[in-house]
């Protein structure tokens, strides 16, 4: 064997750099959040050959004392923490001490800084390792950090770099991420002498926002809706975009935990529930949000480059994130969506409900919205309620609403016309509205359905002969630990073995369903996230169904009245701006837009 013998500093860095240091971006997020750190307003970050040959990030922070500049890349060395306490109550962005070694450590350094107390600047350099005595410098307060030829002495790191073109990317990627994160600070961007971007600090939640247009796209604010709640020490802030501004990729999500930005399966989970009723399938929301918390309760001490972190309680947190954004996203009502997105939050409540005497006067035929006729042999209600065991009530009947005051609009407007017997024109304020009406009563029948399962006792199915299946040890002991709740939905599952359970009842909604992957698809998430909704998530994947069948066809002739009343119940039914399946119900156009189609006022 070989002898036991410790490694140079040199080679130790130069390990820690290949954790922390994977590109050229990887080096500017670690300036950039230590500038952050120094309190910061204003940081300049300038790039030449995507970072390759020059990365220059310059502040006007707090800067470094000259006795402390040697300290300042040496490893393990922070005046971010200083005992274990700190460490588990760490508000920073970095805390290691292993950066700056890092970085220099594979690339020529330069750092220059001045501190508030002092009348002078000074600068030291590291060249492969080797650091020099710091001298005099011209710099005013706040700290400059020069990277060059970046994996000089570490040519397998270097080969690995792509063009310059996609380095820079990252960078721009790293650094819009970064401006969404700290509004208050003022970002500037240049590469290769040009400048790129300009990050002006932004004052207000309006002047926010609109940093939030310029890096999601000026079209985010009018298809998002705020968000601040706070609950349980929580507190989620921030704009989550409207199922119909969603992605076919997942590049316009940002989470922010304590201002860190993170990617955490618990998170994504959360958000892909909450919005499982509204996404068409294959896409992704956009969101930009804010997790505020106490800093003990997050573990950011779980990857070298802190992308990654733990709660502590993580259940809690998916919890709120979930009914956070689920609540938000019910208050999606058709005709709330020309709302400012600031004017829309998880509490807000909106019911429009016009009587017969607000319509105009000269409106084609008698507006009602006493009952709207489907036209249709069976209800899937009656259907819903067979399998519970209750009474069916009448799908398709709206219930009465309270009139608005005399001469207000509904946000929907009256209709005039069906077209092709598929779609629905109406006119209101903004000007035309054109709804799709199968899609919009689908939505219409599905809430109501999803709210009778709610409201009535579940009955579940016994199984003739108990079904024995093979799981992991981790879902065995979910199946024992959350054995009250899932007998809740109807789902008794008993644990028989250290890799065995029993499965003996499943609800009589899912019957003829495979009982195996049903149980395996709920222990696994029971497991992993501590609650699971693959139950509700297959009822209502068979309630959609039963909507669908249930719901007014294309090519069935509507009269006036009944129009009318579809608009009413959507603007009085929560997520009624998309189908089930997560496709747009309604659009407006404005009055605007229709004179420019036609040239008017040219």
């Amino acid at each position: 064997m070989t002898v036991i013998r410790l490694l140079p500093p040199e080679l130790i860095n130069q390990i820690a750099a290949g954790e922390v240091i994977e590109r050229p971006s990887s080096v500017v997020k670690e300036l950039v959040e230590n500038s952050l750190d120094a309190g910061a307003a204003r940081i300049e970050v300038d790039i030449e050959a995507g970072g390759a040959r020059l990365i220059r990030v310059r502040d006007d922070g707090g800067g470094i004392h000259v006795d402390e500049l040697p300290l300042a890349v040496a490893s393990h060395a922070t005046s971010k923490i200083g005992s274990f306490d700190d460490l588990e109550h760490v508000a920073s962005m970095g805390f290691r001490g292993e950066a700056l070694a890092s970085v220099s450590s594979v690339a020529r350094f330069a750092l220059t800084s001045r501190a508030r107390d002092q009348n002078a600047a000074f600068r030291i350099e590291v060249d492969g390792g080797k650091l020099q005595a710091a001298r005099p410098a011209q710099h005013p307060q706040g700290t400059s950090v020069e990277v060059r030829d970046l994996f000089y002495n570490v040519p397998a790191r270097r080969k690995f770099m792509r063009a310059e073109r996609t380095e820079f990317a990252h960078i721009d990627d790293l650094l819009k991420s970064l401006a969404l994160a700290r509004g208050s600070v003022e970002f500037r961007l240049s590469h290769n002498g040009k400048p790129v971007r300009i990050w002006k600090a932004a004052r207000d939640q309006q002047a926010q926002l609109q940093r939030v247009a310029e890096v999601l796209g000026e079209e985010f604010p009018a298809q998002s809706l705020r968000v601040d709640h706070a609950a349980a020490g929580l507190h989620l802030s921030g704009w989550v975009g409207l199922p119909t501004a969603s992605r076919a990729q997942a590049d316009s999500q940002y989470f922010y935990v304590n201002g860190r930005l993170v990617r955490d399966r618990i998170v994504a989970h959360a958000v892909r529930q909450a919005y499982a009723d509204v996404l068409f399938h294959g896409r992704h929301a956009a969101f930009v949000l804010y997790l505020e918390l106490d800093p003990a309760g997050v573990d950011v001490n779980v990857h070298p480059a802190k992308h990654e972190v733990r709660f502590r309680e993580q259940r809690l947190v998916h919890d709120f994130l979930f009914r956070t954004l689920h609540e938000a996203l019910a208050q999606t009502r058709a005709g709330l969506g020309t709302l400012p997105a600031a004017e829309i939050g998880p509490q807000a409540s909106h019911s429009y409900a016009p009587s017969a005497s607000s319509a105009p006067a000269n409106w084609p035929g008698q507006f009602s919205q006493s009952r709207l006729s489907l036209g249709t042999r069976e209800s899937p209600m009656a259907d819903y309620a067979a399998l519970l065991g209750t009474s069916p009530s009448v799908a398709g009947v709206p219930a009465p609403m309270p009139a608005t005051e005399e001469g207000e609009a509904p946000p929907l407007g009256y209709a005039i016309a069906q077209l092709k017997s598929i779609f629905v024109l109406a006119e209101n304020a903004h000007g035309m509205v054109l709804v799709d009406m199968h899609a919009a009563h689908e939505r219409i029948t599905y809430e109501k359905l999803k709210s009778g399962r709610v409201t009535s006792n579940l009955r579940s199915q016994v199984l003739l002969v108990p079904l024995s299946i093979a799981v992991s040890a981790k879902e065995a002991a979910a199946a024992e630990e959350h054995s009250e709740a899932l007998a809740e939905w109807g789902l008794e599952l008993s644990r028989s073995g250290p890799s065995t359970i029993v499965v003996r009842r499943i609800p009589a909604l899912l019957e003829g369903a495979d009982v195996g992957q049903l149980s395996r698809d709920v222990l696994s998430e029971l497991a992993q996230h501590g609650s699971s909704r693959r139950l509700q998530e297959l009822e209502n994947e068979l309630l959609s169904t039963m909507a669908c069948h249930g719901s007014v066809r294309a090519g069935r002739r509507l009269t006036i009245p009944e129009m009318n009343a579809l608009l009413r119940e959507m603007e009085a039914t929560e997520r009624s701006g998309q189908c089930n399946h997560g496709r747009p119900t309604w659009v407006q156009l404005s009055l605007a837009e229709l004179d420019k189609l036609f040239m008017r006022g040219r």
